[in-house]
């Protein structure tokens, strides 16, 4: 679906979901609540923004438990793609297109450090500033690009391979002559990571013995994983690197809950003996780059080279199941929720 930037009138009212009950594991709809507030005005230094994308991230799931980033009763923090209605901040002009953390709801004010990227105009489709060239986008072409290039002849792992970061991976390393792998829960996102995003090989880790799988993929083992899970897959990724391989640590989505913090690590003789690189990458550390690679992710797109998938549902409801459709798996790329005029 892609959105026109329409006018907006300023309203009376705004949804809002906001976290009501803090998440034992994976957030479920209960743990929200729809309600409306008024609209404000935009105060100097703000603007006033017209969500149209709310974004739906596994690291909402982190937020969500961790009382110091989200507050009970406060809108729930993510990502979106928006409208400036009403600018107040030196760079934005009314009716620019802005990404940032806007929250769950119809409209907010935002600060410009809210804002990661002012987009404009738009050059491709408006759902995919959230995505492709959002925050997960952009997460795969910095952390890849950044901690371990890939070059040609090497063997690439990737967990969530059919997720925005994991597909765009793929690309990223077939690419540049590089041989990815990948790591999907279901038969279909197999089929798609192979046929759409340039996996020379990809498998269901919930159906193959992932141990014989990786010796058959890899007999000459991993140069580099790129890790979004952590976990069983992780401890087994680790023992199919070659010496000097590098890991990026991007995700933990295989941890259902870090209260209490899980048995910590018991694979390090693995890390020593292999004299493995690994390192995590945290986004946010990295937002004086993010319009760069945007506009890099924009072209790849525009001239056809750059292959994604969106998830997007409709209407404010429809977010109180995003994160538990994320979490299970049942999306099928990018998961969205429209709210916006079509």
């Amino acid at each position: 679906m892609t959105a026109q930037i329409p006018d907006y009138d300023l309203p009376e009212t705004n949804r809002q979901v906001r976290l009501v009950a803090r998440p034992v594991g994976t957030p479920k709809a209960s743990d929200f609540e729809i309600v409306s507030t008024p609209v404000s005005e935009p105060g100097d230094g703000q603007l006033l923004v017209r969500n149209l994308y709310l974004s739906a991230d596994p690291v909402q799931r982190g937020w969500a438990a961790n009382d110091a980033v989200q507050k009970i009763g406060d809108p729930m923090r993510s990502l979106a793609v928006g409208v400036a209605v009403k600018s107040r901040v030196e760079g934005i002009a009314d009716g620019d297109l802005v990404y940032g953390f806007f929250g769950w709801q119809d409209y907010a004010i935002a600060r410009r450090a809210d804002v990661l990227t002012r987009i404009g105009k738009p050059r491709v489709s408006v759902s995919s500033y959230a995505g492709a060239l959002g925050m997960p986008g952009v997460t795969a072409w910095l952390a890849f690009n950044g901690l371990a290039p890939p070059t040609e002849g090497q063997t690439v792992l990737v967990s969530t391979a059919a997720g925005t970061v994991g597909s765009i991976v793929g690309q990223i390393a077939a690419r540049a002559g590089a041989r990815p792998i990948g790591l999907t829960g279901s038969d279909d996102k197999v089929a798609m990571c192979k046929k759409r995003f340039g996996y020379a090989e990809a498998f269901n880790y919930k159906t193959v013995d992932l141990d014989e799988a990786l010796s058959s993929a890899a007999p000459d083992g991993l140069d580099t994983f790129y890790d979004n899970t952590g976990g069983a897959i992780l401890d087994t990724a680790i023992r199919h690197m070659k010496r000097y391989g590098r890991i990026i640590a991007c995700g933990t989505a295989a941890t259902p809950s870090w209260s209490p913090p899980p048995t910590g690590l018991r694979n390090e003789r693995e890390i020593l003996l292999r004299a493995l690189t690994w390192s995590g990458f945290v986004i946010f550390d990295h937002a004086d780059r993010f319009e760069e690679a945007v506009e890099r992710l924009a072209e790849l797109s525009l001239d056809g080279e750059l292959q994604f998938e969106e998830d997007i549902d409709e209407g404010m409801p429809a977010v109180l199941d995003a994160l538990p459709a994320l979490f299970s798996g049942a999306n099928r790329g990018k998961k969205l929720v429209f709210v916006g005029k079509a």
